[in-house]
């Protein structure tokens, strides 16, 4: 009698799919959370990439480097208006002449992060809480 009983028990199928979707489901999520939470840090890295070129080209009308820095603060002031995921308060410029090349400057942009909804979700590894956009403009053209 046991021996059927044991056999009947390993030949069973009720429950089969409630089982393999317990042991799926967790995965499944957490590869969905993650290109979830991918996606949004790699909108918010190329929207920074897409402002330090945009403040660069905006930059490029200053004489010295001082004015330089306050152009392109005054344009992400401006423009930071139409993005979802960033603060423009959080947001760090750096304009710098080039010490190699007199004929170019670089517009640094270094951005914070850590209040972005991706990092509540559970998921894999996620990319660093800081993301940096640079561009450089040469003066004078080619």
């Amino acid at each position: 009698m046991k021996k059927t009983t044991f056999r009947n028990f390993l030949h069973r199928t009720n429950g089969t799919a409630a089982l393999e979707f317990a042991i799926i489901a967790p995965v499944f999520f957490m590869t969905v959370f993650s290109m979830i939470g991918y996606g949004i840090f790699l909108g918010a890295a190329h929207s920074v990439q897409q402002v330090s070129a945009d403040a660069a080209r905006a930059a490029v009308a200053g004489l010295s480097q001082a004015e330089r820095q306050t152009l392109a603060r005054d344009y992400i002031e401006r423009s930071m208006m139409r993005h979802p995921f960033i603060d423009a308060q959080k947001i760090q410029v750096v304009v710098a002449d080039d010490s190699a090349n007199p004929n170019q400057f670089t517009v640094t942009i270094k951005y914070d992060a850590a209040e972005l909804p991706i990092w509540s979700l559970y998921s894999y590894a996620m990319p660093g809480k800081q993301i940096t956009g640079f561009s450089t403009i040469r003066l004078g053209g080619i």
